[in-house]
């Protein structure tokens, strides 16, 4: 069974072992954590970022953690790991910068110019409107040099040559992306979800097309497409972000199959609707989903469609608190 890897807006959960006997693991309390990411292939690697403290990285498997001090900001706000190199890591800050580490996360060093982008004067994150920052970073599984990287709010941008230079967001791109995704059996397809909405492009980025249809709730926050099918995405989404991350909240997942309309997941075996906070989502395998919110972990095995809780022992105090961050290895 998988290790999963819960970022809390306050803690790190670390749930192993199996149905009917999982164990829960508390980490990196006291923390205001923004994301967590985990190398598919090292699965002991765990990097999580936070806004108050910077990075932090365990090498054995979440068990301790140690902090990276060689940053200029403490607001580490988006990880990824490389699909083509498990010792490639890229972090995103506020404010908005890129960087690479080339030897699992010991070091790091920025790729500059994000900054120098002509969209740049107009990022801005309304919470803190004097500033901005980098939301997701997906790297592109079928070329090693290529990344998209979503600011929050103001730009999605990519680079082909490993962050040597940046290419500003296309005219008809998302300005508010939330999460992005790619996958290895559909090269150049990008999906987005968006404060602005839903997007999907098939040529890297260049042109989007905005399916909509059956998509009530399009304050869009997490996407995740079926390892096993690409045709398969699986979305969270609110009316707004006050409904998508204050509580009480109300939020709903939507699940979409090619070029058929969107529909909404009802199951009980997931919560959504009224009291209930925008979810996470992760893949683990093919037709395989996990999603977290403020109720607890979750979890899909044909592709979305119904789902069950895990059955941890979920802190009482969670419930209306944003889950920030999923790894599932």
């Amino acid at each position: 069974m998988p290790t999963i890897y819960a970022a809390m807006r306050d803690r790190l959960l670390v749930v192993t072992g199996t149905p009917g006997d999982w164990q829960v693991g508390t980490r990196l309390t006291d923390r205001d954590l923004e994301c967590v990411a985990v190398s598919p292939d090292r699965p002991d690697r765990v990097l999580v970022g936070t806004f108050d403290a910077g990075l932090h990285r365990s090498d054995d498997g979440g068990e301790t953690f140690e902090r990276t001090d060689d940053w200029m900001e403490t607001s580490v706000t988006a990880l990824a790991v490389s699909p083509h190199d498990p010792d490639v890591w890229w972090a995103g800050t506020e404010p908005s910068r890129v960087y690479r580490s080339g030897d699992g996360g010991r070091s790091w060093a920025e790729r500059p110019g994000l900054t120098a982008l002509e969209s740049a004067d107009e990022w801005s994150f309304p919470p803190r409107p004097h500033t901005h920052h980098v939301r997701w970073i997906e790297p592109d599984p079928n070329d090693p040099d290529r990344l998209y990287v979503g600011i929050e709010a103001g730009a999605l941008v990519r680079t082909d040559d490993g962050g040597e230079t940046w290419q500003d967001r296309p005219e008809d791109a998302r300005r508010d992306n939330h999460s992005l995704a790619t996958h290895s059996d559909r090269p150049d397809a990008v999906w987005a979800a968006a404060g602005d909405g839903y997007a999907e492009s098939e040529d890297g980025g260049d042109t989007w097309r905005f399916p909509q249809s059956g998509l009530d709730h399009r304050y869009c926050w997490s996407v995740a497409v079926d390892p096993g099918d690409p045709d398969t995405v699986v979305m969270s989404a609110a009316s707004g972000p006050g409904s998508a991350h204050s509580a009480p909240g109300e939020s709903y997942v939507y699940r979409r199959e090619g070029d058929e309309a969107w529909s909404r997941v009802e199951d009980d075996g997931l919560p959504t609707g009224e009291g209930v906070l925008r979810a996470v989502l992760a893949t683990d395998g093919p037709a395989e989903f996990y999603a977290v919110n403020d109720r607890g972990l979750f979890r899909s095995s044909d592709g979305g469609e119904s789902w069950v809780p895990l059955d941890v022992e979920w802190p009482d105090d969670l419930a209306g608190k944003t889950a920030r961050g999923l790894a599932v290895v």
